[in-house]
């Protein structure tokens, strides 16, 4: 019987003060690595409550890499020092690619009928008379702060409003003191770079998201390619390398889709204590998560002050207000405090409007809704991909975020994939734009990558349609029937 003390009357819900004290728990070695968790059935009878917030807390702890479930056995407290060793045709090393064969974007080729592009948000969800109401609002209690330039760090009130949604949303543990409103990661990464002084190699995922990368490089900063793999970041492969500072999307690896387990994420956290590194959290779309609820933040786990969280409005409402937030610990904060200069914040007008729609709670409702449409969107998708495919593809990084990773099984190149898709009016991705450094070819099958947010679900299904057209006799195929492949799924 576990030692857990639940809360009704708590802010937290019993869901998440359950696996906090779970995870804690097995943290602190107080549940052994190997122990069998209770079964749901058990719990609920223990504590008297229903099996939904079990099952989600459940679901968090296998999602973070803490439990494992086995088959007839039960869930058991995984050993953190060991780590799942399986192989499939995904999980081939990852290597670069040649400079020799860039590949132009889809749409830079010609005019698209569907665009797979993963950053586009759907725009027909957009709360347009909700959000005039807050821009009237703003103004209306703006007085005579209207005519006044604001804190270039961010007004107070908004970075309190955020402190307090990051912490119950996300797991961010900061004061607003600590955070600073941006214009976009452009401007965080721009003054990480300032803030960087006495810092001048950076690791990045490799693949990852290459315009940070860019930036990084171009402010003269050496970049050390780190390769991801089925759990991420390769953490041995960090602690090789001379770094002092790391760039990671450990919640939804982009492109790849990958989620950080929790003995990886300790094990960064240990590097960065021991070398006194940072390490820099984009938590891009850490809101859409379509198995359990939102993995907590990598920010949430540190206590020495080594992680610089990154956060954004724009996937989860709109690129279009250009507003995002970075969590400095304590020791940069004081840093930008001084280098006043340099920091620049949005509107204040549309500050004052976020503060008021996360306050009347129009964002928590927003955000349901937004992962509601969008997990209708993400299970059509691979519906469809399933149907038209079936064993000829395999998608991975299906469990979160707005696009998937898809493995096609061809002896064609990514980019002769990418040209046929094109003649036939489909925008898909490749992952040679996303390399850090371009050197050697890739071994085995092509990855490329869909996005779905901004589709509407006629347009996925007439997007797979031509993808199958247009890919259909370049496919390796095997004789395995569809009821064979519903069963294994």
């Amino acid at each position: 019987m576990l030692n857990l003390n639940l809360a009704s009357g708590q802010e937290q819900p019993l869901y998440l003060q359950l696996y906090q004290q779970i995870r804690n728990q097995i943290r602190s070695g107080a549940i052994a690595y190997g122990s069998r968790l209770p079964s749901i059935r058990a719990l609920q009878n223990q504590l008297n409550i229903s099996k939904t917030p079990i099952e989600t807390a459940y679901q968090m702890l296998i999602a973070e890499g803490y439990a494992i479930s086995k088959p007839r056995s039960g869930l058991f407290v995984m050993n953190m020092l060991s780590a799942p060793s399986s192989a499939t045709f995904t999980d081939m090393d990852v290597a670069v690619k040649s400079p020799s064969s860039p590949v132009a974007p889809a749409d830079e080729q010609q005019k698209l009928l569907i665009d797979f592009r993963a950053s586009t948000t759907d725009e027909q969800q957009f709360p347009l008379r909700l959000w005039r109401q807050m821009l009237h609002h703003a103004l209306d209690q703006a007085g005579e702060q209207l005519c006044k330039h604001g804190d270039a760090q961010g007004e107070a009130s908004f970075r309190s409003v955020l402190a307090d949604y990051l912490r119950k949303s996300r797991g961010v543990q900061c004061d607003p003191d600590q955070i600073v409103v941006g214009s976009g990661i452009r401007y965080s990464m721009n003054l990480l770079c300032a803030l960087f002084e006495d810092r001048r190699t950076i690791a990045y995922e490799d693949p990852g998201y290459r315009v940070a990368q860019l930036l990084l490089e171009r402010r003269g900063f050496e970049i050390v390619a780190v390769p991801v793999r089925e759990r991420g970041i390769v953490i041995e492969a960090l602690l090789e390398t001379q770094a002092d500072a790391v760039y990671v999307t450990p919640s939804h690896q982009f492109p790849t889709g990958t989620v950080m387990p929790y003995s990886d994420r300790e094990q960064l956290l240990h590097w960065a204590n021991n070398r006194n590194a940072y390490v820099i959290e984009d938590d891009y779309d850490g809101e859409f998560r379509y198995h359990g609820k939102p993995i907590p933040s990598l920010q949430g786990l540190d206590r020495s002050g080594r992680v610089i969280y990154i956060g954004t409005f724009s996937k989860a409402f709109t690129p279009a207000i250009r507003m995002n937030y970075m969590v400095l610990p304590a020791e940069l904060a004081e840093r930008a405090r001084q280098m006043r200069l340099l920091l620049d914040a949005p509107s204040r007008i549309e500050q004052w409007a976020m503060q008021a729609f996360i306050e009347k709670g129009h964002w928590f409702r927003h955000i349901r809704r937004m992962r509601s449409s969008y997990r209708k969107k993400h299970h059509l998708l691979l519906e469809q991909l399933e149907a038209a495919f079936g064993t000829s593809v395999q998608v991975t990084g299906h469990n979160a975020g707005l696009h998937i990773q898809l493995t096609v099984r061809t002896s064609l190149s990514v980019l002769e994939l990418v040209e046929l898709a094109a003649d036939e009016g489909v925008g898909v991705y490749d992952l040679e734009r996303m390399q850090a450094i371009r050197k050697q070819t890739y071994s085995g099958y092509p990855h490329i990558y869909l996005g779905f947010g901004g589709l509407q679900e006629s347009q996925i299904i007439e997007g797979v349609r031509l993808l199958h057209r247009a890919w259909r006799t370049v496919l390796h195929t095997d004789r395995t029937t569809k009821e064979d492949r519903l069963y294994a799924r």
